[in-house]
């Protein structure tokens, strides 16, 4: 399968001819129009400092629908208790940047480079990327962010310095997503992690039909704060 050289012109192939890893193109840049037309397309960057940009569309996709949400005893009872206080959208740079200093098992260095944390800060002040934040007497120990367009969020990348405060953090998102009536999570690639909470491996051809579907809805842009009306 061909990998398509990126142009300036704000255009991407056809997610379908992604090659059997899923990495569809190389180049082209990290504005948030250029992000925004892809996570619409089914399409998302992942690339290091010694690469140039790549964008993905991988199959089968991981997805999580919020009404499908699995939660441990263990884990419900560790949110009831108020281990952790969370917020959404009050601390997104220090999230990001949370997530790309985590070591990951068998994992060099980190995804998340200054470029793609410059950008998505930009999509944040856009008012479609968000964070969800866990703190710990006053500091910071947990969260996750991602991309919210229509009814689909997208969700990047989570870090715990804490045990358990990434995933108080997602269940948080989570139940918020479900009262909000999103239809999906996307999940992007499959983890033991995401499968406990109920996600689940579907073809990138229902993929791409259930987000078409979602983006039908009006996006709930600007700042998330999960006491807003629902």
């Amino acid at each position: 399968m061909p990998v398509y050289q990126l142009i300036d012109e704000l255009v991407f192939p056809p997610p379908e001819d992604a090659d059997p890893d899923g990495l569809l193109a190389v180049g082209g840049d990290l504005s948030v129009k250029r992000l925004l037309l892809a996570y619409q397309a089914g399409i998302f960057p992942w690339y290091t400092e010694e690469t140039p940009i790549l964008w993905w569309s991988p199959d089968p996709r991981l997805i999580l629908e919020p009404k499908d949400l699995k939660v441990s005893g263990s884990l419900q009872r560790i949110v009831k208790k108020n281990v952790f206080k969370v917020t959404m959208d009050q601390a997104f740079a220090d999230v990001i940047k949370g997530c790309a200093q985590t070591e990951r098992p068998g994992q060099e260095g980190t995804w998340i480079v200054d470029e793609m944390i410059a950008a998505y800060c930009d999509l944040h002040e856009a008012g479609f990327a968000h964070s969800v934040e866990s703190w710990q007497d006053g500091n910071l120990v947990g969260g996750l962010y991602g991309i919210s367009i229509g009814s689909a969020f997208f969700g990047e990348s989570m870090f715990s310095r804490v045990n358990d405060a990434s995933k108080v953090a997602f269940v948080h998102l989570a139940l918020l997503l479900q009262s909000w009536h999103f239809t999906l999570i996307d999940c992007q690639v499959t983890t033991k992690h995401l499968l406990k909470f109920g996600a689940r491996e579907i073809p990138r051809s229902e993929f791409l039909e259930r987000l078409k579907k979602a983006l039908r809805f009006k996006t709930r842009s600007g700042r998330w704060n999960s006491t807003e009306d629902r």
